[in-house]
């Protein structure tokens, strides 16, 4: 069978361009192995978040008393419900998909697809053919050669999605989101939890200021933080406990666990679909490809995790839209990698754009730096969270070119700043834009205020 576009993969990058593709009136086909809506909407985002606000509301039930409220009886979480509400939640947005694929008139292919030929697409001995093949194939835990996987004992994010008991112990390789959303998810419920990151500080890619803060927060979740470690070896003893061996500023010891969880990034699906044999150009692992995602074969496109730029959920999917467009002759603007938004769904939540303070400096950019602590926010004291901040930096000419948020709710305030960064927006504008009392949203004018030397609440 003949179609105009065949995307193989059907996360927010491959389900977004069959979307998108329906809607220019193009005949569209979409491969997927397991379930629709990727490894985002069953194994990754939407299930994590569901499981992470699970925590903030037991969190919320510890400290009713503080609000006024008293409860009866012992509050405790049960991890097997908290897991089972998380799956529905996962369930209900992959039919969702389904529901769009089906509106759209898009076919919805089972199984595993390969390129045999440009135009051509093999699933599962079944051959099919198009004009165009996107690959948005994304990608997998990243599996370490000295922490073998077992997925009991020593796990990923895809088993730690799913236990069925609540560890005692629990040792997190990776301060990234993924290893930091599960510390912080663990330790809330009670598990003791141990974050080991290589790297000097925790979350390494955010800026200094929130790496620090975040820091902090983990320990007073009980958590034990070791930056600046390496982990040489994981295994099981004879009776099941989990040894991993480890050298950081102490030198070398051995921590033991439950559970060892692997949070240590992630690695392209790009084995097997046939890049080798139509000579598709890879470099370190992603597929090279030009501004509107096409490979070096003509007709074959890769977006997503498979392509050098952020592995975002909220990226696949732009660059879904920008190449189906430019497929279809729209000439769309090329996706701006300066203005991608970050977000962390720890408690405090993480939320970030642009340049680090740190990044700036290394660019010899002359900036300025406004900050607005939450504890002066009206809004977060009577909601009785005021940790965190907002940390604007402006260039030279006063226009923003970073935001690093920390605090309740700041992955949704992350989108202010990120069309400011998008519009070369200055402080003075930020700062004279009116915003809504109390909100957390002041904030950023505050935070301009203090760039320009005119904060009022500080």
């Amino acid at each position: 069978m003949k179609y105009d576009i065949i995307i193989i993969g059907s996360g927010p990058g491959g389900y977004v361009a069959a979307i998108r593709a329906a809607q220019l009136g193009k005949r569209v086909a979409l491969v997927e192995r397991a379930e629709p809506g990727g490894v985002c909407l069953n194994w990754g985002c939407i299930p994590t978040k569901a499981l992470l606000k699970s925590a903030q509301v037991y969190g919320y039930c510890k400290a009713a008393a503080g609000y006024g409220i008293e409860l009866a009886g012992e509050v405790r979480p049960d991890l097997a419900k908290i897991v089972a509400r998380s799956r529905t939640v996962a369930e209900t947005m992959s039919k969702g998909v389904q529901f769009l694929l089906k509106k759209n008139g898009i076919e919805l292919i089972g199984g595993f697809g390969r390129l045999t030929a440009p135009g051509r697409v093999e699933v599962d001995g079944t051959a099919y053919e198009a004009d165009h093949v996107i690959l948005a194939t994304g990608a997998r835990p990243r599996e370490l050669p000295f922490v073998p996987i077992d997925g009991e004992r020593v796990i990923t994010s895809r088993q730690a999605l799913t236990l069925t008991r609540l560890p005692e112990t629990m040792i997190v390789i990776g301060s990234g989101a993924i290893g930091s959303e599960f510390a912080g998810f663990y330790a809330t419920l009670g598990t003791k939890v141990t974050l080991v990151e290589y790297q000097p500080r925790l979350m390494p890619l955010e800026d200094e200021e929130v790496s620090k803060y975040m820091e902090r927060s983990f320990r007073k979740l009980r958590a034990a933080v070791l930056t600046s470690t390496a982990v040489k070896a994981v295994r099981v003893d004879a009776e099941g406990r989990c040894e991993v061996d480890i050298e950081g500023r102490k030198g070398a010891e051995t921590l033991t666990a439950e559970v060892v969880l692997a949070a240590a990034g992630i690695k392209s699906n790009i084995e097997g679909i046939g890049l080798e044999e139509l000579g598709v150009a890879v470099e370190r692992d992603k597929i090279r490809v030009d501004e509107f995602y096409r490979t070096s074969v003509p007709g074959v496109y890769a977006i997503g995790d498979i392509v050098p730029g952020p592995a975002l959920a909220h990226v696949a999917s732009a660059e879904a839209v920008c190449c189906v467009e430019a497929i279809c002759g729209l000439d769309p603007q090329p996706v701006d990698y300066t203005t991608i938004p970050s977000c962390v769904y720890t408690t405090p939540e993480v939320a970030s754009v642009g340049l680090t303070e740190e990044q700036a400096r290394e660019r010899g950019i002359d900036s300025k730096v406004g900050r607005f602590p939450f504890t002066a926010s009206g809004k977060a004291t009577a909601a009785g969270d005021r940790d965190g901040f907002v940390k604007l930096i402006f260039d030279e000419e006063e226009r923003l070119i970073g935001a690093h948020l920390v605090g309740g709710s700041v992955t949704e305030m992350i989108a202010e700043p990120t069309l400011a960064r998008a519009l070369g927006v200055t402080a003075h504008r930020i700062a004279r834009t009116v915003h809504a009392h109390p909100t957390m949203n002041e904030g950023m004018a505050e935070a301009a205020e203090a760039a320009l030397g005119a904060a009022i609440h500080l």
